[in-house]
C-alpha cells in the first residue's frame, strides 16, 4: 500500500487523515491495517515511533463506523490497555483526531492520578472506545462502574513494558472478564518469553507483523557510550550539551530523585531543564510535556515509566545518564529520537557499577556500541576486557551476573496508571546499581537487599584492614 486511500477506509476517516497530512503509510501501518480490517488477530512487533497507534486506531474506527451500535451502559465496544497515563492520553487523543468527523464518537480515558468520579460519570452511558491503564480499569470494575462483557476489540499496547511494570496479573484478570469471541491486537517492541506465552493465551490464529528485528535498535540512531566515573556525570552532561548540536534533548535517569538532581545540576551550569516522573502530579506532568512539545523547555529529564507517553518529534539527542538495568528499556529509550524518518543521537554514560548493564544491552541488541574511556584513576575497562576475542564485536556467551535476591526478578503489582512497576530494589553501595522498585512508578530508595557470599571464601571482617 502506497497511500491511505488504498485501504478502503470510510470517507470521514480519510478526510481526517488528509487534515492530519498523512500521505504514505509506514511499514507497520501498511502491514497491519489490511489484516485488522479482515477481522484477524494481530501480533505486532514494532518499536516506538513507527506509527503503530494509527495502525490499530484507523481500522478500529472503520469498524465502529460501518457497524454503528449504541454502546451499552457502563460498557465499551473497544478496550485499549496501555502502561502509562501519558501514553493512554496520547492514544485517546489519536482516536479523537482520526475520528473527528464521526458523529457521535464517545472516547473515554481511565487513568490513575486523577479523581475517579469523573471517569465513573463518563462511562455511565457507555463508550465506544475506552483507553485505560490496567490498575484504574480494575478499580472501575471493582466499583461496578464498568463491565467488560461487551468488548468487541481488545488492544494491548507496549505489552513488554506492562510486564516490566508488574501488570501481567492484572492483564490476565482483565482478559478473563472479556468475551471469548473478540478480536485481539497485541503490540510490543520486544518479545521476551513471558510476553510470547501471554500472547499465545490471548490470541487466536494471529497474523505476526514485524517491521524491525526483535530487540533491535533504531537504524537511524547513532549510538555511543562514554565510560566515566559516577561523580563526573554532571559535568560530562553539561559539557556535551555545550559541544553537541542539540535541538531537543531527553535525559534518562533510573530514579525519581536522580531526575530532580540532574535538573538542579543543569540549572547550576546555566541550562534550563525540567523533569517528569511518578512523584509529579498529573497536571504537572501534562504541563511539562506541553512545554517540551512547544519548545519552551528544550531539555527534559525523565524516568523510564514517565517517558513512555513522550511522543515528540524533533528530539535530536537521547542521553542515558544512568544505564537501564532492564536491557529492553534501552531500545525504548533511544527510540525517542529518530522518529518519523529523522536521524538521532543516543549517548550513554557508563560508570564502573553499570558495566554489567552495558554487557546485557550489547548482548540483547547483538552489537558492540562504540565507546570512549573518560574514567580517571587508571581503572580497567571491564567491557573492553570482555570484548577481546569476540568475533565481529559480538558479545560471547557467558553466565549471567548476580541480580540479587538469589537471581530472582520478583514483580510487584502496580495499581496506578502512572507506573506502579514490578522491579524490587537490589543491592546498592559497591555491588551493583539499584534495580527498579514498584512505588508510585519509579524507585526512590533502597528496598530488599541481599548480599551474596561466594562459597569457599572466608567472610571478611568489616572494620579491619587486611595486613599489607
Amino acid at each position: 500500500m502506497t497511500t491511505f486511500n488504498e485501504f478502503g477506509l470510510a470517507e470521514p476517516i480519510n478526510r481526517a487523515l488528509v487534515e492530519e497530512k498523512y500521505l504514505t503509510p509506514t511499514p507497520i501501518q501498511a502491514q497491519t491495517i489490511p489484516t485488522v480490517l479482515q477481522g484477524r488477530d494481530v501480533i505486532g512487533i514494532a518499536q516506538t515511533g513507527t506509527g503503530k497507534t494509527a495502525a490499530f486506531a484507523l481500522p478500529i474506527l472503520n469498524h465502529l463506523y460501518t457497524k454503528r451500535l449504541r454502546p451499552a451502559q457502563k460498557s465499551c465496544r473497544v478496550l485499549v490497555l496501555s502502561p502509562t497515563r501519558e501514553l493512554s492520553g496520547q492514544i485517546s487523543d489519536s482516536f479523537r483526531a482520526y475520528g473527528r468527523h464521526m458523529r457521535p464518537l464517545e472516547v473515554a480515558l481511565a487513568i490513575g492520578g486523577v479523581p475517579i468520579n469523573r471517569q465513573v460519570r463518563s462511562l455511565a452511558r457507555g463508550a465506544e472506545v475506552l483507553v485505560a491503564t490496567p490498575g484504574r480499569l480494575l478499580d472501575l470494575v471493582n466499583q461496578r462502574a464498568l463491565r467488560l462483557d461487551q468488548v468487541e476489540i481488545l488492544v494491548l499496547d507496549e505489552a513488554d513494558r506492562m510486564l516490566d511494570m508488574g501488570f501481567i496479573h492484572d492483564i490476565k484478570r482483565v482478559v478473563a472478564m472479556l468475551p471469548k469471541q473478540r478480536q485481539t491486537l497485541f503490540f510490543s517492541a520486544t518479545m521476551p518469553q513471558e510476553i510470547t506465552r501471554l500472547a499465545d493465551s490471548m490470541l487466536t490464529d494471529p497474523v505476526r507483523v514485524s517491521v524491525t528485528p526483535q530487540a533491535s535498535t533504531a537504524e537511524r540512531v547513532a549510538q555511543r557510550v562514554i565510560l566515566t566515573d559516577k561523580a563526573s556525570k554532571p559535568a560530562l552532561l553539561a559539557e556535551l550539551l555545550k559541544s553537541e548540536a542539540v535541538e531537543r534533548v531527553l535525559v534518562f535517569t533510573r530514579t525519581k530523585h536522580g531526575a530532580d538532581k540532574v535538573v538542579r545540576s543543569l540549572e547550576k551550569s546555566g541550562f534550563a531543564a525540567d523533569a517528569i516522573h511518578g512523584n509529579k502530579s498529573q497536571n504537572q506532568r501534562e504541563r511539562v510535556l506541553a512545554d517540551f512539545r512547544a519548545g519552551k523547555v528544550r531539555i527534559l529529564i525523565a524516568t523510564d515509566i514517565a517517558a513512555r507517553g513522550i511522543d515528540v518529534d524533533g528530539v535530536s539527542h537521547v542521553f542515558n545518564y544512568d544505564l537501564p538495568n532492564i536491557p529492553e528499556s534501552y531500545v525504548h529509550r533511544i527510540g525517542r529520537t529518530a522518529r518519523a524518518g529523522a536521524e538521532g543521537i543516543a549517548i550513554s554514560f557508563c560508570d564502573h557499577e553499570e558495566a554489567p548493564f552495558l554487557r546485557d544491552i550489547e548482548r540483547m541488541i547483538r552489537m558492540t556500541i562504540p565507546s570512549t574511556n573518560r574514567r580517571t584513576g587508571g581503572r580497567p575497562n571491564p567491557v573492553a576486557a570482555e570484548a577481546d576475542g569476540r568475533p565481529n564485536g559480538r558479545p560471547h556467551n557467558r553466565g549471567n551476573h548476580p541480580r540479587g535476591n538469589n537471581g530472582g526478578r520478583g514483580q510487584q503489582r502496580g495499581r496506578n496508571g502512572g507506573g506502579g512497576q514490578g522491579r524490587p530494589n537490589q543491592n546498592q553501595g559497591g555491588q551493583q546499581a539499584p534495580r527498579q522498585e514498584a512505588t508510585s512508578g519509579e524507585p526512590s530508595g533502597i528496598g530488599n537487599v541481599t548480599f551474596i557470599q561466594r562459597s569457599g571464601e572466608p567472610r571478611r571482617n568489616a572494620g579491619h584492614r587486611a595486613p599489607r
